[in-house]
C-alpha cells in the first residue's frame, strides 16, 4: 500500500482539488491520501469560508482517506513555515511515500535545483539584501532565485511555484523520504477573480459566493456537487465569516497592550507597533486598518496574521520554541474506513501522538490555567483550540466556544 500526502487549505475543496486527487487515483489506483489541511485560518491570514470541519470533510467526499490538522503556529505562516510545518508532520507519520503538490512551474529537477540554492550564501545575501531595501519576503525570494535561475521571475512569484520549492526545501531539510510529485496546476490564476470555466481559482469562487445574490450557474461550474450545497447553505443562512467582526477585539487589544508587550508578539519589529496604534486610533473598519498600515514591507497577507497573532498573544519565544521542535502531534479532523486503518497504523509507526480525542490531550480547564503551566505539546494545540474560538466571532451571530473540544472527527462510510 502506497500513501500519498497533500498539504492544503480547501478554502473551499472545488474542481482542482477533485482533479489532484482523481490525478493519484489515476497514478495508483491502491493509494491512500492524507491530506494536512489549515485549520481555521488560511496561511494567508483570513477566516476559512467553513469549518475545518466542513471543509475536511468535503475532502473525504472528494476521495481523500484521512484529513489531519496542520497546528495554527505553522498553517498561519509565511510559504517557508506553512511548507515546513506540513512536511514535517506528514514525516513524522510514518507512512507517507510521496508528496503531491501542484504548480504553475513542474519541472522538477529544476525545482529542486531551485530548492538547493536557496540556503547557499550568494542567494542568501541577495535575499537579505532585498528584504533591507523593504521587499516582502515573497517578492524578495522570487527576484532572488530568478538572478540565480535564470528562471522568468513573474513565473516565480506564482504562489503554488513558490510553495513548491518550499516543499521540496523542506523535503531536503527534513532529510523525509517522500517522494515530490509536482502536478501542472489547471485552475485559473492563484489571484484570479472570476469563474472562467470548470477550474477556478479558490479565490474567484470565494468573490463569486459573497455576492448578494450568487451566480449559482459559474458555481456549479467549479466546483463538486457537495461542496455547493454546503457552501451555498450557508451563504443563504448568512454563515459564511467576516473578519470584520474582529476589529472591535483587535482594538481593545491594541488600546489595552503596552509598548513592551506589544514588541513581544510574532512578527512586530522596527517600530511596527506605532504604525499600528495610529492606524487604530482612526480606523473604523478592519478593512480600512489594514489599508492604513499596509506598505510595500508590510503586505496585507502579512498584516492579517498579525492580526491573529496579536488577538492569540502568540509571541517571538513561543514561535521560536515552536520552530525548534517542529509540529508535536496529528490531529485528526475526518476520515474514511482506509483513513480509519491508517490512524491505527500510525500508532505504532508515527513519532508523534495522533490525536482524535482532544480533550485527552487538553482539556478546556488546563488552558485557563494558562499556556505557562502547559507542556510544549499542550501549548500547541492551545492555540489551535483559541483560533478556531477566535473564528467563532467572525459571525453575526458568534458561535460557542469550545468547539475543538467538543466536535469529534467526521467518520464518513466508504
Amino acid at each position: 500500500m502506497s500513501v500519498t500526502g497533500i498539504i492544503a487549505e480547501y478554502n473551499p475543496f472545488h474542481n482542482g482539488h477533485l482533479y489532484q486527487i482523481h490525478q493519484i487515483r489515476r497514478t495508483d489506483p491502491a493509494a491512500r491520501i492524507i491530506c494536512v489541511l489549515s485549520g481555521s485560518f488560511t496561511q494567508r491570514g483570513t477566516a476559512a469560508v467553513l469549518s475545518k470541519w466542513q471543509r475536511a470533510s468535503l475532502a473525504i467526499s472528494g476521495g481523500a482517506d484521512l484529513v489531519l490538522e496542520l497546528p495554527f503556529v505553522f498553517a498561519v505562516r509565511s510559504a517557508q513555515d506553512f511548507a515546513r510545518g506540513g512536511v514535517q508532520l506528514l514525516d513524522r507519520l510514518g507512512l507517507v511515500d510521496a508528496l503531491s503538490f501542484g504548480s504553475e512551474y513542474t519541472d522538477l529537477q529544476q525545482l529542486q535545483h531551485i530548492a538547493n540554492q536557496i540556503d547557499a550564501p550568494g542567494l542568501r545575501n541577495l535575499l537579505r539584501e532585498k528584504l533591507q531595501q523593504g521587499q516582502s519576503y515573497a517578492a524578495a525570494l522570487s527576484h532572488s532565485i530568478a538572478a540565480f535561475s535564470g528562471i522568468d521571475e513573474a513565473l516565480l512569484k506564482k504562489p503554488n511555484t513558490i510553495l513548491a520549492i518550499e516543499y521540496l526545501r523542506s523535503l531536503q531539510h527534513s532529510h523525509a523520504q517522500i517522494r515530490p510529485c509536482p502536478l501542472q496546476r489547471k485552475t485559473s490564476a492563484y489571484h484570479d477573480t472570476t469563474i472562467h470555466a470548470s477550474l477556478a481559482s479558490a479565490s474567484a469562487i470565494r468573490t463569486e459566493l459573497y455576492q448578494k445574490e450568487p451566480d449559482t450557474n459559474l458555481l456549479a461550474q467549479a466546483l463538486p456537487a457537495e461542496s455547493m450545497q454546503l457552501l451555498l447553505l450557508q451563504q443563504e443562512q448568512h454563515l459564511l465569516p467576516d473578519e470584520e467582526y474582529l476589529l472591535r477585539p483587535l482594538l481593545q487589544t491594541l488600546f489595552h497592550t503596552s509598548l513592551p508587550e506589544l514588541r513581544t508578539i510574532y512578527g512586530i519589529n522596527e517600530g511596527l507597533e506605532h504604525r499600528l496604534l495610529a492606524a487604530a486610533s482612526q480606523s473604523s473598519s478592519l478593512t480600512g486598518f489594514l489599508t492604513q498600515v499596509k506598505s510595500k514591507r508590510y503586505p496585507q497577507s502579512r498584516l492579517q496574521r498579525l492580526m491573529l497573532y496579536l488577538l492569540l498573544d502568540l509571541s517571538k519565544t513561543a514561535i521560536a520554541a515552536f520552530d525548534k521542535t517542529g509540529p508535536l502531534y496529528a490531529r485528526a479532523l475526518a476520515f474514511n474506513e482506509a483513513g480509519r486503518s491508517l490512524l491505527h497504523a500510525g500508532k505504532h509507526s508515527a513519532e508523534i501522538p495522533i490525536i482524535t480525542k482532544t480533550a485527552q490531550f487538553l482539556t478546556s480547564s488546563q488552558r485557563a490555567r494558562g499556556l505557562h503551566t502547559l507542556s510544549p505539546l499542550q501549548q500547541m494545540l492551545a492555540y489551535d483550540t483559541m483560533a478556531a474560538d477566535l473564528y467563532g466571532l467572525c459571525f453575526a451571530q458568534p458561535q460557542l466556544p469550545g468547539q475543538d473540544f467538543k466536535v469529534s472527527p467526521i467518520f464518513t462510510k466508504s
